[in-house]
């Protein structure tokens, strides 16, 4: 099964429909399956070393479905590791005309969970807490912050900006394809571009029109765990929410444009949804939250 999963995830790179993050998390995935079969012939006592992939029923994975909903693993998790399985067989369907075990199964329902936001004074809060530090760390997370929460990117999409993709005459930035394939053209406020154009000048290193923008202090390209990592830090900073996460300034940026009068297809296009669908999850954010203002507000609750 090994070989299989490997050869599958080749096949996705090759054919650039999944973006590398979509590639490894479907790999990991797999062998998590193939390590649930490996223990429960170990258990059975047969003696294998390697799983026959032609062997796998819909009663093993409805099994290994169960032991981690067991095991009280969250229903995204759960969903993402039967939408791995139900890709992989998919594809050797496709591939050798092997009849896929999954077909037949059922992701569970998703949780209704609605995300975590800040509001703008707290976003206010977070960006100007290192206004007065002139370290080009603070710099840099000052230059973070603010595109990510100005134009709405996911936090892959931020660390993958190279300066060439910023065009500071129009005020837009050129998202490259990522999730969903689509490359998009989302506008920057002049705050983002003001702090863009403070963390270029303090860069520890020569910048270059295809070199990356965000870069940790030796001049390498960041990492998403390194931008969550300093986001927590500097919650904790000024005293803020730990429970929000770079994608939570994704939701911030949505919620708030929401609420001030942007509309749900505006939007869409600027978060590079592919479906409305999903881009009306912050219509329920917004409501709950004016349920929350009228319970402060009205005398009568």
């Amino acid at each position: 099964m090994e070989a299989a999963v490997e050869a599958f995830a080749a096949a996705l790179k090759k054919a650039a429909r999944a973006a590398d993050n979509t590639v490894t998390s479907y790999r990991r995935d797999l062998l998590a399956f193939r390590s649930f079969m490996l223990e429960r012939a170990a258990m059975a006592g047969s003696g294998v070393e390697e799983i026959d992939v032609g062997s796998i029923t819909a009663d093993h994975i409805r099994s290994y479905l169960a032991e981690l909903m067991k095991k009280n693993a969250k229903r995204a998790t759960v969903q993402r590791r039967l939408s791995a399985i139900k890709a992989f067989f998919r594809y050797r369907e496709t591939t050798i005309g092997e009849p896929s075990p999954a077909r037949s199964i059922r992701s569970p329902k998703n949780e209704r969970r609605l995300p975590s936001i800040l509001q703008p004074d707290e976003v206010r809060r977070l960006i100007e807490a290192s206004a007065d530090d002139s370290k080009p760390a603070a710099i840099r997370d000052r230059a973070m912050f603010e595109t990510l929460y100005s134009s709405g990117l996911r936090v892959g999409e931020l660390v993958g900006l190279n300066w060439r993709d910023i065009d500071e005459e129009l005020g837009m930035v050129m998202v490259r394809a990522g999730k969903g394939n689509k490359d998009r053209l989302v506008p920057l406020g002049e705050p983002a571009l003001d702090a863009l154009r403070a963390w270029r000048r303090a860069m520890p290193v020569a910048w270059e029109p295809d070199g990356a923008v965000i870069i940790n202090l030796r001049g390498g390209r960041l990492t998403t765990r390194s931008v969550e990592t300093i986001l927590q830090r500097r919650l904790a900073a000024v005293g803020l929410s730990a429970g929000i996460t770079p994608h939570g300034l994704r939701h911030c940026f949505a919620t708030h444009m929401l609420g001030n009068g942007a509309d749900l297809r505006s939007i869409q296009e600027m978060l590079g949804h592919a479906s409305l669908a999903t881009t009306q999850r912050y219509t329920h954010v917004s409501v709950n939250h004016l349920k929350e203002v009228y319970r402060r507000a009205f005398p009568r609750v």
